[in-house]
């Protein structure tokens, strides 16, 4: 079992990375903001399940395979890119606001496709993994128990935390969706903020 101080400090890690700017959030925000918390939601939990699966993935061994295949590394990382390039055009094509679920899809289907983007954006995105194999031994004591133990204990901290932080930006995201109504140019510019984040982030992880 994971020591109490080992676990804040964990949590204290967590936090930084978790406050930081990324696509992550950008998608929450976006998503949030121009559909209502329901679909932030969903796209939190999709978050959720990317990054559930990298800490097994990391407990599995697949970062060290990725570190040692730089091929296989750069495929993934150039997949991520293109589908945050992708998700980017979607968003600046997209109506300000869309509420309704756009024609020929049901409230299900957009949900379903929130989720897939949650999971998406965050599981092709090598460095999360990598971040997970990096991260998660160094709070790991062999002395205090069963090393698979404390690894599925830090790695339920890890999604807990991030699910806490999304959240929290999802709420307040839709907090400032009715001032955006209201506010046409304001739209405008809030999805063309979002559309260029996006798109920044999937240059950064092509050229990285």
């Amino acid at each position: 079992m994971v020591s109490a101080h080992l676990l804040w400090v964990f949590v204290g890690a967590l936090a930084v990375v978790y406050a930081l700017p990324g696509p992550d959030m950008a998608l929450v925000l976006q998503t949030s903001a121009t559909r209502g918390w329901r679909h932030g939601f969903v796209v939190a939990a999709g978050l959720a399940t990317a990054r559930a699966t990298h800490v097994t993935l990391s407990a599995l061994g697949v970062a060290a395979l990725l570190r040692s295949a730089p091929w296989l590394y750069e495929l993934v990382r150039i997949a991520g890119g293109l589908y945050l390039a992708y998700v980017a055009i979607q968003i600046f094509r997209s109506p300000a606001f869309g509420l309704d679920s756009p024609a020929g899809q049901s409230a299900t289907s957009t949900l379903r496709s929130a989720y897939a983007k949650g999971i998406l954006s965050s599981i092709l995105n090598p460095k999360a993994l990598l971040f997970c194999s990096v991260l998660l031994p160094q709070f790991v004591r062999p002395e205090a128990g069963p090393v698979w133990s404390q690894v599925l204990e830090l790695g339920v901290v890890l999604v807990a935390v991030g699910v806490m932080f999304d959240l929290t930006l999802a709420g307040g995201a839709v907090r400032i969706s009715g001032w955006l109504r209201r506010h046409p140019k304001a739209q405008t510019v809030q999805r063309w903020s979002f559309s260029a984040a996006l798109l920044a982030f999937a240059v950064r992880l092509s050229l990285d």
